[in-house]
């Protein structure tokens, strides 16, 4: 699993590519509690899932983690580019009901 993070227009991206399951789980927590608790992180954060190939429940609790790390520095947490597998996950798992997806 890899991430890059930039700035965009009015969103910091977390652009993630790889596989998001248990055994990348720990060091992509690290990558993201670092870059996004930066002085440079924008209000609106977006994780683009574009480059992401499987996600298991372990990937949910990392979602779910950073917007709870998010929504404590009063920042705004998105998702976009995700794929037909992982969407039926994350509209099942209600997901969408906290992090909006866009399109962008």
């Amino acid at each position: 699993m890899q991430v890059k993070i930039y700035n965009k227009g009015i969103y910091t991206i977390a652009g993630l590519s790889g596989e998001l399951d248990e055994y990348a789980a720990k060091e992509l927590r690290r990558e993201l509690d670092e870059g996004l608790t930066l002085p440079s992180v924008k209000k609106n954060i977006l994780f683009d899932m574009g480059g992401v190939s499987f996600m298991d429940s372990t990937g949910i609790g990392v979602l779910l983690g950073r917007y709870k790390l998010l929504k404590g520095l009063g920042k705004n947490m998105f998702i976009c580019n995700v794929n037909a597998q992982m969407d039926r996950i994350l509209r099942t798992t209600g997901i969408y009901t906290i992090m909006q997806k866009v399109s962008v």
